[in-house]
């Protein structure tokens, strides 16, 4: 999936929080969008090993959506929805194909690691690859209801990433034709 999609994933999962707590909008939406963009720090090292915890990710979100529930603030609100968007990324990650940059020629068995088993966790493909045309459909989907739920920066950044993800999707085969072999 794109970077886009967990995005947006993680500001619908916070979404009816930020609804029925509006002074908790802006720290949830911004947990949530660094909570979804975090776990692709790790393309730079082991991608979707490094910084994925589709299981052991639950160790720490849990408790922090606890810890949040029971003492509101802001720190608690935007803590616990960066565990929950990045725990989320990392699951979701499972739903689309492997981390590699062309996988319609060569797709791999390994979606993301799971720590607590220690063993590659297989890829599903329902979104076959990050920018496929499934993918923009999903980020449109999750987009609507966003656009009615936030205001202000908020919605300006969904509207952003709607029109970004869209893009993506239509240049996304032809971007690894335009990659240099050293970034590959």
């Amino acid at each position: 999936m794109m970077a886009t999609t967990h995005v947006l994933i993680g500001l619908t999962l916070v979404a009816p929080v930020a609804y029925a707590v509006p002074e908790l909008a802006v720290p949830l939406a911004v947990g949530a969008v660094l909570g979804g963009l975090a776990p692709d720090i790790d393309l730079v090292f082991r991608h979707r090993r490094t910084c994925h915890f589709p299981v052991a990710g639950a160790f720490v979100a849990i408790p922090a959506a606890v810890i949040a529930a029971a003492i509101q603030s802001p720190l608690t609100a935007a803590v616990a929805a960066f565990a929950l968007s990045a725990w989320v990324h990392a699951g979701s990650d499972i739903a689309g194909g492997g981390p590699e940059m062309d996988p319609w020629t060569n797709p791999t068995d390994r979606a993301v690691y799971d720590h607590v088993r220690g063993q590659w966790i297989r890829p599903r493909r329902w979104i076959r690859y990050d920018g496929a045309p499934e993918d923009a459909l999903l980020v449109a989907l999750l987009a609507m209801p966003l656009l009615l739920v936030y205001d202000g920066a908020i919605r300006l950044l969904v509207g952003g990433t709607l029109v970004l993800s869209v893009g993506y999707a239509l240049f996304r085969r032809r971007l690894v034709e335009w990659t240099p072999d050293w970034l590959e």
